[in-house]
């Protein structure tokens, strides 16, 4: 499993995140936890985010980069694919 850890403090953009990746993710199992100060989203193998899905769930310009703050950890590796999108995956592919 892989994907961002959030930290509680703004649950409305840990929602958006959540969210976000079950749509940027369709065809995978998708896990949300709340665990109260944090929460953590999973996703089997490779985690997609983009920043389109994002600012739908929010309702607003959101850059990719103001994310980090929000994060706690992760698990997999991490990489900003781009200014639209980030990814988790296990192994990398290229």
């Amino acid at each position: 499993m892989v994907g961002p850890l959030m930290r509680g403090l703004d649950m409305d953009l840990a929602d958006a995140v959540a969210d976000a990746i079950i749509a940027d993710n369709p065809d995978s199992d998708v896990q949300v936890h709340d665990e109260g100060g944090y929460v953590r989203i999973q996703v089997p193998e490779y985690c997609r985010l983009t920043q389109l899905s994002l600012e739908r769930e929010l309702g607003r310009a959101f850059p990719l980069v103001e994310l980090e703050p929000a994060l706690s950890g992760f698990a997999g590796r991490m990489k900003q694919v781009n200014d639209e999108e980030i990814v988790w995956f296990l192994e990398r592919k290229d």
